[in-house]
């Protein structure tokens, strides 16, 4: 039996461009027994994916002395660390300082991933696990595009996310209140949800008069998702989701590149924004694209 150790901070949105990779490793390596340590609720969703046994939490303060140089770490660690026959890690670690202490306490195959995503150089999704070509672990089109939670139910019922990470990566809100109006409308058999966290409450993003679906662990939210007919959103780590469920989605792209960051499975369609300004996607660009979706 193998044991695969995957290191992976990150939001959400980062975490599902990484499941790839991990169903790489999964895939090729014969007997994987492979663990995230991530963070709690985010790493859930390898085990969800069946792509994990176990996920452990990043958390955990003691953890922060693998950043401390030549740190003596608790032996409790130590013996965790060096169960695992492979450590493939996402942490920044310019310096070498996380290498040079796992390599020291008897970590003996590390393999390092890019921390930061570069523009132009390959989908998010293939620059993290370009690192796996070390252990002669390619992609493959379009086996890795495909979705990681696919369902086999599609009700009628219309999934929405009015937020992001950035408000500069939001359509304005009075678009989405206006196009919900029109969905009730004109497409009474559908049930519209919205999706909300914590950062659409702070910011005042909560679209009305429709069902919502709050603060939902994201297991059980890619479980209600993975039953939805059409999901739309923006640049978001929910939008990445709603994909990797396999969900036909339309997606609203303004300042980011979405040969880099968008979800990668060929049931998303996008809409970019002139000059990347959200603001400057016409109403009527958008609600006619979401009709044309629709039966």
């Amino acid at each position: 039996m193998a044991r695969v150790l995957v290191i992976r901070g990150g939001a959400i949105g980062d975490f599902i461009l990484t499941l790839p990779a991990i169903r790489l490793l999964q895939e090729n390596i014969p007997d994987c027994q492979l663990e995230v340590l991530g963070y709690p609720g985010i790493a859930d969703l390898a085990v969800k994916a069946g792509l994990a046994q176990t996920t452990r939490s990043i958390s955990d303060p003691r953890l922060a002395l693998l950043f401390a140089k030549n740190a003596t770490l608790d032996p409790a660690l130590v013996d965790y660390f060096t169960r695992f026959n492979l450590i493939v890690s996402y942490l920044f670690d310019p310096d070498g300082i996380l290498r040079d202490n796992l390599t020291r306490i008897g970590v003996k195959t590390l393999l390092d991933s890019p921390q930061r995503i570069v523009s132009g150089t390959g989908h998010a999704s293939e620059q993290l696990a370009r690192p796996l070509q070390k252990l002669a672990m390619f992609f493959e089109e379009p086996h890795w595009r495909s979705p990681t939670f696919p369902g086999t139910t599609k009700k009628p019922c219309i999934a929405i996310h009015t937020g992001s990470g950035s408000l500069t990566k939001n359509w304005p809100l009075e678009h989405w209140q206006r196009l919900i109006t029109e969905l009730q409308k004109k497409h009474p058999q559908h049930s519209l949800v919205g999706i909300v966290g914590e950062a659409e409450i702070e910011r005042g993003l909560l679209p009305q008069n429709l069902l919502l679906w709050q603060n939902l662990p994201l297991t059980e939210l890619a479980t209600q998702l993975s039953e939805c007919q059409l999901f739309l959103g923006h640049d978001s780590g929910i939008s990445h989701l709603a994909s990797a469920c396999g969900v036909p989605s339309l997606l609203l792209f303004g300042p980011t590149d979405p040969n880099t960051w968008a979800p990668p499975q060929k049931n998303v369609r996008l809409l970019r924004a002139p000059a990347g300004d959200l603001k400057l996607l016409p109403y009527e660009v958008v609600r006619d694209t979401v009709f044309s979706l629709l039966p």
